[in-house]
C-alpha cells in the first residue's frame, strides 16, 4: 500500500519508553502487552484539558524583549493563498487548538505506518504531551495551523456524491471563522527550540528545521502541503538570521521527495542502510538557503544607521 500523501514529516521524540522518529516506529512496552494482541488495550480515551487563554500561546519562563517581540510577530503572522478550489490561510496554532492538531497528526501517523485504530488515542496522548511542551518553547519553535474556505460552486451529481463519501469518512476537526483545519506544520528556529532527539541524519541544530507536516485526509491534492511549507518559509525568514532550513524526507515518499526538490530543497546527507537493522526507514536530510527577506525593519534599519554612523567616525578619525 502507498504511503498516502497527506503526510510529509513526522518527528516525535518521546523519552524513554517511546520513540517516533519521522515516521519510523519503535515502541517500547511491558512485557505483557502487544501491538498486534487481539484484545483492545485499556488506554484512557484522548482528552485535552487547559486552563490557559484560548487567544494567546502558551509559553513558560522569564522572556526577554527580544523574545516579546519575535513572539508578537508570531502572533500577527498571517499566510494567505488563494488556490483553485478556494483559500487557505496558515497562522500559529492557539492553544484551545492543540486537540484538533493532536488528532491531525494521530490519524495521519496511524494511516502512515498501518497502525491500528486502536492505537490512536495512545498516539494522541502522546503527541499532546509533545505539543504541550512545545508550546512553552515559543518564540524560539511554532507551531502553524491551516484553515481551508472552500469556493462555493453549482452542485453537481458528482459532487454532491463526493461530498457525501467525504462527510461520512471523517469529520472536520476544527473550525476557524467556518473554515475546516486543513493541515499542520511545526518549526524550530533555533537551537533553543530545536529537539533534544531528531531523526538521522542529524541537521545543525542551529538552524532551522521544518517538520511534522500533515495534511487533512479528505483535502489532499489541492495544494495545501506546498502552501504550508511556503508559508513556513516565509516565517523563518522573519524569525531567524540563518538563511538555510533543513527537512527529512523518507527515501519511500516519493511524493513529499518531488514537492521539496520542486521548492528546491536539496540532499545534503542520506540514512545509512544499517538503519534498516534498526527498524527504521531510510531518510535524506535535505536543505534549501531562503532568498534574503525583500521586507526590512525599522529595527534593522536602525541598526545599518548605526553601523554606517559608526563607520563615518572611524574614517574621519573622531
Amino acid at each position: 500500500m502507498a504511503v498516502p500523501s497527506s503526510l510529509f514529516s513526522l518527528s516525535f521524540p518521546f523519552d524513554p519508553q517511546i520513540q517516533i522518529q519521522n515516521l519510523s516506529f519503535s515502541l517500547s512496552l511491558p512485557s505483557h502487552f502487544s501491538l498486534f494482541t487481539s484484545t483492545k488495550p485499556r488506554f484512557p480515551a484522548f482528552k485535552l484539558s487547559s486552563s490557559h487563554s484560548s487567544s494567546s500561546p502558551l509559553t513558560t519562563g522569564f522572556l526577554t524583549d527580544d523574545d516579546l517581540h519575535r513572539l508578537n510577530s508570531l502572533e500577527s503572522f498571517l499566510y494567505r493563498c488563494d488556490l483553485p478550489s478556494g483559500s487557505l490561510s496558515v497562522r500559529l496554532m492557539r492553544p484551545h487548538e492543540t486537540r484538533s492538531t493532536v488528532l491531525l497528526l494521530a490519524h495521519s501517523f496511524a494511516e502512515s505506518l498501518l497502525i491500528p485504530a486502536a492505537y490512536v488515542n495512545l498516539l494522541a496522548f502522546l503527541i499532546n504531551q509533545y505539543l504541550l511542551q512545545r508550546l512553552t518553547l515559543l518564540p524560539n519553535t511554532a507551531t502553524l495551523v491551516a484553515f481551508y474556505t472552500q469556493t462555493p460552486s453549482p452542485p453537481t451529481a458528482a459532487a454532491a456524491k463526493e461530498d457525501e463519501e467525504e462527510s461520512l469518512q471523517e469529520e472536520p476537526l476544527q473550525e476557524d471563522d467556518g473554515a475546516p483545519l486543513a493541515g499542520t506544520v511545526e518549526i524550530c528556529f533555533n537551537r533553543r527550540g530545536a529537539n533534544a532527539s531528531v531523526p538521522s541524519p542529524t541537521p545543525p541544530r542551529d538552524s532551522p528545521y521544518i517538520c511534522n507536516m500533515a495534511v487533512q485526509k479528505s483535502l489532499r491534492r489541492r495544494g495545501i502541503g506546498w502552501h504550508l511549507l511556503k508559508a513556513s518559509e516565509e516565517l523563518i525568514s522573519q524569525m531567524s538570521s540563518s538563511k538555510e532550513v533543513y527537512l527529512h524526507c523518507r527515501m519511500i515518499d516519493e511524493a513529499p521527495f518531488k514537492m521539496y526538490t520542486k521548492a528546491d530543497y536539496k540532499i545534503v546527507k542520506t540514512d545509512s542502510i544499517l538503519v534498516l537493522l534498526m527498524l527504521q526507514r531510510r531518510k535524506h536530510l535535505m536543505c534549501k538557503e531562503l532568498p534574503l527577506s525583500s521586507t526590512t525593519t525599522e529595527s534593522d534599519l536602525s541598526d545599518i544607521d548605526s553601523k554606517m554612523d559608526m563607520v563615518v567616525l572611524s574614517l574621519t578619525g573622531e
